[in-house]
């Protein structure tokens, strides 16, 4: 283990610079917790800066612009590498939880995935841009005294399923059917990545009606909604502390 860890956000769409502020800020409130370490924030576009890294963020945007600009820059096969690396941390947003699973409902057509976790996610979930809103959530069941955090869900995706091989978690997973309105692209698509996550699936958070939208599987983390479009930057305070200053 080394003090200096190298967090990248994927730049390549979507709110990079959000996420970039939020890491620095959380860092700023406690020198002295920080100071024996040196992290270092980086922006990602190519396989080399993802070389660097020992985490990586996939922030939210939109996951089909993210897919399609990562084949053609040629550097899906490198994510692809990235995620296979049990060593290395990820944390996906919105857009980016979408790309972390195993399959997505409601996809476009020829969407990659990543497929760095057992779950299948539906797309857009919520509905369309007019549906998004925003929630006071309680995550202090895994972030200490976390009780009342503004969560934004935009365009929203949720975990529907789990694809490990605990069939009791899939039994719990009661929640109201999303509406076929709100499914307008209706493809399947599954990853190509070969990968398998070697941890099971921990359910983090779900709201009241049981849509699942915050999920943890050994080094990765899933979230539906966008922790870096609030002004609290304790989310990603509590990725550091528990993610990244543990590899």
């Amino acid at each position: 283990m080394t003090n200096h860890k190298v967090v990248g956000v994927l730049a390549l769409q979507g709110g990079v610079v959000e996420h970039l502020s939020h890491f620095k800020r959380a860092v700023e409130s406690n020198p002295e917790q920080y100071g024996p370490f040196q992290l270092e924030f980086i922006e990602v576009k190519t396989s080399d800066q993802l070389d660097r890294c020992n985490a990586l963020v996939i922030p939210g945007g939109e996951s089909t612009a993210i897919s399609l600009i990562a084949e053609r820059t040629g550097l899906l096969p490198h994510l692809y590498e990235f995620v296979a690396d049990e060593s290395k941390v990820i944390w996906g947003t919105c857009a980016g939880l979408i790309l972390l699973a195993k399959q997505v409902e409601n996809a476009k057509r020829d969407q990659k995935i990543l497929g760095g976790m057992d779950i299948k996610v539906i797309r857009n979930a919520f509905g369309r841009q007019l549906d998004s809103f925003e929630s006071n959530l309680d995550f202090s069941s895994f972030i200490p005294n976390l009780k009342e955090f503004p969560t934004i869900f935009i365009r929203a995706p949720i975990v529907d399923q789990i694809l490990n091989e605990n069939p009791r978690l899939n039994e719990n997973l009661t929640h109201p059917p999303v509406p076929m309105a709100k499914l307008t692209d209706g493809i399947t698509v599954r990853s190509e990545n070969p990968y398998s996550n070697s941890s099971p699936v921990e359910i983090l958070h779900r709201l009241e009606n049981g849509f699942i939208v915050a999920v943890k599987q050994g080094n990765k983390l899933g979230t539906s909604f966008h922790p870096e479009l609030s002004e609290n930057f304790l989310f990603h305070k509590w990725f550091l502390d528990t993610f990244v200053l543990a590899i």
